[in-house]
This record gives structure tokens, C-alpha cells and sequence, in this order.
């Protein structure tokens, strides 16, 4: 078992470290206030001192003054932006560390703020709590950006597993394990740049517009030829005194010009309104160029796509390009200006054809550039939950386990570790069925969902809530949480019954991998003689089938089973009575449950009992 003093220490030096931040914070922020009244004294006491000099000695002196209290005035401007940056980038690393720190301690109320993600399977999600409020995906999304957040829901959902998927994201989560300073820095340099979600889908959609490129073809020659004309011409009649020829390319340029003046708009417009969002791009992928990864094979091959050996292939190389694009553009904004440029170049027709010939260059690369910040970004929060949880183990997901299913010391991912009690389980082959029995609150359903929601935690590649865990993969069907449904129709009874038959048909279903099921409750919502009759009628048509499962159950003639088929297995929770009071251990047990505490209950609140 490893160490659990490695959490406590990682968990100090994380509350140290947010102490030495805000250390760090105090002066800069007294720096900066003091630094803003600096700017302001310094305009005024130019302003004042340029209006009594000019007025006393010349008004060349009073503009002498002002020039260099403007040139000083900027100088502070310039330290005092450096100023705010750093109290900025102090401020979020340590956010990001004290959010780091709330989900070590599963302080739910002091987490980043959390947008929940759905799930592909929103029964099963809600069954094992893996998306929505106080769930798994809560604690492990530290992801910043919307489609980043929803993989990670989806990694996590995934109850038909790929086993090489597995592998594969499992290798890329140790690779960031290792490269904590470039989980940091990604983390920070993501938040420092997108100071509101990060919506790549404006820079798609720009490149999704249809441009006319067949226009260009011959609309940009057409108009050089036209302004060359016209320079040629004006030349001349300044210079040879001709009569003024210009006037007609002139003006068939400004014809021209307006012919073609809707799809320059719409090529401009495009561009425009992604302008913005170059910069955060530009800044986020230029980082990961950057960034050594040393022996890192699979985190490599991750990044590949903005890693090209080739620089002008590069990210940063396109998004220079563009930027130059949306430069030229952004100086034809103004009326003036914009007009002498497209007298004396054919500008809008240039910069389009600019626009278009880049986008061409980029429209199949962008979505990948996207995907790697995707998923890198949702990665980092998988290697951030192994980080701040050393005690727990990557699983060994193998076809060839033998036992199909063993976990030692397993544990609920959402409770808080001084809390939470490990058990050891196992499934040896397919077709066993385990019974857990108990007593209320003795820990039946909470075990059925420690074993669901770890194996969701594995197929996402992450580690598992456990000293040693080895299991082939299954398909995960659950039963657990039955709601009725006004809308529909259904009764609590009936949903239960079109649940059960939907878990049944699974299990009988062809496929090459083992289903895992896990049912709370079987039946519950009927009387006590239909429910042991119907119980004792489905679990005979869940043995020998391929899958194993648990089901939880207050029934204690459910145990019975177990004598009579060799690969039924019965479990239980124990519970005692203490000063008054009900104790748990949450210790998994073998064999049927001996005691039940429901009169016990009663009677402590003071209810009548026989």
C-alpha cells in the first residue's frame, strides 16, 4: 500500500505555496495602486508645468516639457501594465492552486465554478453520480474550455469500453504525471489568456465561410492592372503635362470596386470578428510548440499536430499570417485612409486574396490544432486527480485477467479519505453473482458504486480508488437510482420493471465483452411476496449468463441462492449498537447478513414497536 503521508505532505505544500502567493500578492498589489496616483501625477504636473513654461519662456520649451512628462507618462504606464500582469498571473496560480487543494479535501462549496457536461448515458451517469452536481466529473474537471469538459464526461461515461482507447489515454495521463511544470504552465497560460470560455468553433466557422475564390482569381489581376493604369497616368500628367487620362481607369476601378464590394465584405467581416480570438490562439499553441517533452513518447504523439518539424507548417507560422491579414484589414477601416490605400494598391482586393489563399492552407489543419488543446486540456485534469491522489493505482484492464475482477483496498472516489473505508472484492469467472446484504445505512449501496465508478474511472484512463486493481473490461449496465415519471406515465414500479428487462436483454445480448451489472434494491417497488418471487425468478436469469453482478438487497431469503447454485457468493455489511447509538465499520463481510436494524431505528427515534 503506498503511503498516505505523501497526500498530507503534497496537501501542505499546496497550502504553503497558496500562503507564499498571496505573500507575493500584498506588495504588488500596494506597488500597482501607489504606481496608477504616479500616472496621474506625472500628466497633470506635465500638463501644468508645459502651460507655465510655455507662457513664462516659449511655447517650443511648454511643448518640450509635455513631450517628455508624456514620454515618462508612458514609461509607468508600460511598468505598471508589467505590474498588473504579474499581480494577475499571481492571483490565478493561486486560485488554481486552492481549487487544487478543495478537490484533495472534497471541499464541494469552494471548487472552480463548475457547468455540468452530459453524459452519453444519463440513467447510468446518474446511477454512479459521474456527471452533474457533487459528482466524479466534478471533482476531476479542471478543464477550461466547453468541448475540453464534455470529453472528459464522455471519457468517463464510456460503459462499452475500447481497450486500447484504455491504453492509450492511460499512458498519456503517466506522461503528464511526470510533466508537472507543463501541466502548470498549460493550465496557467490557458487561464491567463481566456479570461471567458474558450470557444474555438469562432475561428471554424470563419473558416467554414464560402469566399468566391473563383472571383479573386481574376478580380485581383483585373484591379491591379486597373490602379496600376491609373498610377501611370496621374505620373504623367504631372510630369509630361498631359490631360487627365487617369480619371477613366479611375474610375472604372471605383466601378469596379462597388461590383464587388458584397463578397469583399463578407470575407472581411469574417475576419474581423475572429480578430480577438487570433491572439488567444496564437498564444496557447505557440506555448505547446515550445514546450520540451523531452522522452515523453505518447504525450508526443499527442501534440504532433502543432509540433510539425517543419516551421512554416507550424501553428504559429498560420496565425502570424492571419494576424498580418487582420492587420492589413483593420488599417482600411478607417474612410480616409482606407480610400488613399485603395487608391494607390488594389488593398481589399489583396487582403482577400490573402484570406483566402491562407484559409485554404489552414481549413484542415484548425480542427486538429483544436482537438489537441481539447484533449490535452482534458487529460491534465485526469493526471491533476492522479497528482493530488498518490495513494490511488492506475488498473491493470486486461481480456486475460484472472480473477475477471479483483480490487484490493477499493474506495469511493467522492468520499473524503479520512473517511473512506476500503474493501477487498473479486469476481473469479463470468457467470458469478454476488448478493450483499445489510442493514440500512450499513454501506450496500455505496460498495455497488465504488466498484461502477472505479471501472468508469479506469476506462477514462484515470487511477482507480484502490491499492491493486486488475479486471478484463466490461460493459457496465446499472440499476439503481429508479425514479417514477409523470410526463411518461411510468410508475416507480414500472420503471423499475423496464430498467431490470433492459439490464436483461444486455446481459443475453452477442457480445465478445462481459457485461458488470449492478442492481440496488430489487423490486422494491411492490409487496414483499411479489418481490421475493419475482427476485428469485430474475436472478436465476442472470447466472451462467455472460456478465457478472452485484445486487443489493434487504431480502434476506435472497441469500438462500447461494446454497443452491455454486456460483452465487453472499457478502454483508455489519452494524452495532453503541451508547445508543448505530455503528457502522463499512467492512465488507462473507455470508449472509445476521442482524438487521430497521426495529433498532424505530425504536431510537421513538416510534412503536412490537
Amino acid at each position: 500500500m503506498r503511503d498516505p503521508n505523501i497526500r498530507h505532505a503534497r496537501q501542505r505544500a499546496i497550502a504553503q505555496q497558496i500562503a507564499r502567493l498571496e505573500r507575493r500578492l500584498i506588495p504588488l498589489r500596494i506597488a500597482s495602486n501607489r504606481v496608477s496616483w504616479v500616472r496621474v501625477a506625472i500628466f497633470f504636473a506635465g500638463l501644468v508645468g508645459a502651460l507655465i513654461i510655455g507662457s513664462q519662456v516659449n511655447g517650443f520649451a511648454g511643448a518640450s516639457v509635455f513631450a517628455i512628462a508624456l514620454a515618462l507618462f508612458f514609461a509607468v504606464v508600460w511598468y505598471h501594465r508589467r505590474l498588473e500582469n504579474w499581480a494577475d498571473t499571481f492571483a490565478t496560480w493561486r486560485a488554481m492552486r486552492a481549487d487544487q487543494l478543495a478537490r484533495m479535501t472534497h471541499d464541494w462549496e469552494n471548487l472552480a465554478n463548475y457547468s455540468a457536461a452530459s453524459g452519453r448515458a444519463k440513467t447510468f451517469a446518474l446511477d454512479l453520480d459521474l456527471t452533474g452536481a457533487r459528482s466524479l466529473h466534478q471533482l476531476l474537471d479542471t478543464t477550461l474550455s466547453r468541448q475540453a469538459s464534455q470529453l472528459l464526461a464522455d471519457w468517463l461515461t464510456q460503459h462499452h469500453p475500447a481497450l486500447e482507447q484504455i491504453h492509450a489515454r492511460q499512458n498519456i495521463v503517466h506522461d503528464l504525471l511526470a510533466c508537472a511544470r507543463l501541466r502548470e504552465r498549460f493550465g496557467l497560460a490557458f487561464r491567463l489568456v481566456l479570461r471567458e470560455p474558450f470557444e474555438g468553433e469562432k475561428l471554424v466557422e470563419w473558416l467554414a465561410v464560402t469566399f468566391q475564390s473563383h472571383r479573386l482569381k481574376w478580380a485581383l489581376p483585373i484591379a491591379t492592372l486597373l490602379v496600376a493604369a491609373n498610377l501611370f497616368l496621374l505620373a504623367l500628367s504631372f510630369s509630361r503635362d498631359l490631360p487627365a487620362y487617369w480619371i477613366v481607369p479611375l474610375a472604372l476601378y471605383v466601378a469596379f470596386y462597388f461590383l464587388n464590394q458584397s463578397w469583399l465584405t463578407t470575407i472581411f467581416g469574417a475576419l474581423s470578428r475572429i480578430d480577438a480570438e487570433l491572439d488567444r490562439f496564437h498564444a496557447l499553441l505557440d506555448y505547446l510548440e515550445k514546450v520540451p517533452l523531452g522522452s515523453h513518447a505518447h504525450l508526443a504523439r499527442l501534440c504532433a499536430p502543432v509540433r510539425d518539424a517543419r516551421h512554416a507548417s507550424r501553428p504559429s507560422a498560420y496565425t502570424r499570417k492571419l494576424k498580418l491579414v487582420a492587420l492589413g484589414v483593420g488599417l482600411r477601416a478607417n474612410p480616409v485612409f482606407g480610400l488613399a490605400l485603395n487608391f494607390i494598391a488594389p488593398w481589399d482586393f489583396l487582403f482577400a486574396f490573402l484570406a483566402d489563399r491562407y484559409r485554404a492552407q489552414v481549413v484542415a489543419l484548425m480542427p486538429q490544432w483544436w482537438r489537441v488543446c481539447y484533449e490535452l486540456d482534458a487529460y491534465c485534469a485526469l493526471a491533476n486527480f492522479a497528482y493530488s491522489n498518490p495513494d490511488y493505482v492506475f488498473p491493470d484492464i486486461t481480456p486475460d485477467a484472472r480473477p475477471i475482477f479483483s480490487a484490493r483496498d477499493l474506495g469511493h472516489p467522492l468520499i473524503p479519505h479520512a473517511h473512506n473505508v476500503r474493501n477487498d472484492f473479486a469476481f473469479d469467472a463470468p457467470g458469478e453473482l454476488a448478493i450483499l446484504t445489510g442493514s440500512n445505512m450499513a454501506g450496500k449501496s455505496t460498495f455497488l458504486k465504488s466498484v461502477g465508478i472505479n471501472l468508469c474511472l479506469a476506462y477514462a484512463g484515470a487511477p482507480v480508488v484502490a491499492t491493486q486493481f486488475r479486471a478484463m473490461p466490461f460493459r457496465l449496465q446499472t440499476c439503481i437510482r429508479i425514479s417514477d415519471s409523470i410526463t411518461d406515465g411510468f410508475s416507480y414500479f414500472y420503471a423499475e420493471v423496464k430498467s431490470l428487462k433492459h439490464l436483461l436483454d444486455e446481459l443475453n445480448s452477442k457480445n465478445d465483452l462481459p457485461l458488470l451489472f449492478l442492481i440496488d434494491e430489487i423490486f422494491r417497488g411492490t409487496n414483499n411476496r411479489e418481490r421475493l418471487l419475482g427476485s428469485r425468478a430474475y436472478i436465476r436469469a442472470l447466472l451462467d449468463a455472460n456478465g457478472v453482478g452485484l445486487i443489493a438487497t434487504h431480502d434476506l431469503e435472497l441469500a438462500g441462492f447461494a446454497d443452491q447454485h455454486s456460483q452465487v457468493h453472499n457478502y454483508h455489511f455489519r452494524d452495532d449498537v453503541a451508547d445508543g447509538k448505530l455503528v457502522f465499520d463499512f467492512k465488507l463481510q462473507r455470508g449472509p447478513c445476521p442482524t438487521t436494524n430497521a426495529l433498532k431505528i424505530m425504536q431510537m427515534e421513538g416510534l412503536p414497536i412490537e
